[in-house]
């Protein structure tokens, strides 16, 4: 069993973990950092199974974390992405409505990119929606010009490769599953089944896992992460002409996701999707994965119920989707009437980890605590891998006043 010495232990490897590694290290490069990774490789989970979107901006109410985060996040990624060679394309996406009834929340999403400093966002008509993507159809729409896509396992891979060799006395480490944190003083033993380390300073950022990380350190809190499986079709070799780049819905005000997209990926071919079905497995990919933990955990908190509750006939069009092409396809003809069946096939899933108040509440809006010599991300949804490299100077921030860093 080893144990070693570090200033900072960071338990998390996915986007946002590493890029807080990256940018601690930056400012304070003589501190030992580690990073602790329960898989056997950086981004497995959230971080390796979205969308690649690099996200404007556009959506977030003014003033939030989300908001400044993201287009300041955005921008520091493109400019990273250019300067170590990560592949990405700002190819720009239309968010379009279908009907009258969505253009006061269109209205609403443009005033917003535009609080928010998204640059280039035009308001736009059929004939431009048509110019932009042949085969989508409707009645008015907002271009957007500085979103892009990118593919954010290999963003993470990148500030990995860039920890280690630019500061010797960092480490990151994979398969190493921090179960327990035991208070030594000023010090904290993280209990992994490989070996214990200890650090002066904490920080998680577990993702799936973050409520259950922080209570383990000792945090206190009253909300529980709860999965939300996404599910996608590809464009078929036939489909893939309706689609040069990306395109979104106007996102209905009343549910927490953005609704059924097409997305051109990075390495190739397009996806349509996703829905959002609850999982009965927080890190279950498959529409039958099944933990009974998992579960139990997630039925035992009442704001479960209550959401539930208050979206019962989004979750139940939801499933029905999951279980159905057919059912899936009339969503996304919504925005291209001419896909067929035979346009879509078959894709990967991810799931995306909700931070539930025990009102039922989702909590939409970036969450960082402080607990003594801990600093826990606790709540980091999309855009966080848009983001990353600002929530890492935030969190980074955060460190040296909390932690009272210096060189």
């Amino acid at each position: 069993m080893e144990q070693d010495k570090y200033d900072i232990i960071i338990v998390g490897g996915g986007i946002v973990g590493l890029a807080t590694a990256y940018k601690i290290n930056t400012k304070y490069p003589d501190k030992r950092i580690l990073v602790l990774e329960k898989e056997n490789e950086v981004a497995a989970h959230q971080t390796g199974h979205n969308s690649g979107v690099i996200h404007s901006g556009i959506y977030y109410k003014p003033g939030s974390y989300k908001a400044k985060n993201c287009v300041d996040g955005r921008r520091e990624l493109v400019a990273f992405a250019k300067e170590h060679k990560v592949p990405h394309d700002i190819c720009g996406k239309i968010i379009v409505a279908t009907k009258e009834s969505e253009l006061a929340h269109m209205d609403k999403v443009f005033n917003n990119g535009i609080k928010n400093d998204v640059e280039g966002i035009e308001q736009i008509g059929p004939a431009k929606i048509k110019e932009i993507e042949p085969y989508c159809v409707g009645i008015r729409g907002l271009w957007v010009p500085c979103t892009g896509i990118i593919d954010y396992a290999a963003v993470s891979r990148k500030y990995a490769e860039l920890i280690r060799a630019k500061f010797a006395g960092s480490r990151i480490l994979t398969g190493y599953e921090a179960t327990a944190f035991e208070k030594n003083g000023d010090h904290t033993i993280v209990v992994t089944p490989k070996g214990n380390f200890t650090g002066r300073y904490i920080i998680t950022c577990a993702g799936l896992q973050s409520d259950r990380v922080a209570r383990k350190e000792g945090v206190k809190t009253d909300s529980t992460i709860v999965g939300f499986r996404g599910d996608y079709y590809d464009l078929s070799q036939k489909g893939l002409k309706k689609v040069k780049n990306l395109i979104y819905p106007v996102p209905n005000p009343q549910f927490p996701f953005l609704g059924v997209h097409f997305t051109r990926m990075i390495q190739g071919g397009t996806e349509c999707g996703p829905n959002a079905v609850f999982v009965f497995k927080r890190e279950g990919y498959g529409k039958t994965d099944f933990s009974f933990t998992d579960t139990k955990e997630a039925f035992s908190h009442a704001g479960t119920w209550k959401f539930f509750y208050k979206h019962w006939r989004f979750g139940i069009d939801e499933y029905r989707r999951a279980f159905s092409k057919k059912l899936f396809l009339t969503r996304l003809q919504a925005l291209i009437p001419s896909l067929e069946m035979d346009d879509l096939v078959p894709g990967r899933a991810g799931v995306r980890a909700m931070l539930l108040a025990p009102e039922g509440e989702m909590i939409d809006d970036f969450k960082i605590e402080r607990n003594g010599n801990a600093i826990h991300i606790l709540n980091a949804p999309s855009p966080a891998a848009t983001a990353s490299l600002a929530i890492g100077t935030e969190v980074e921030r955060m460190a040296t006043s909390f932690f009272e860093l210096k060189n």
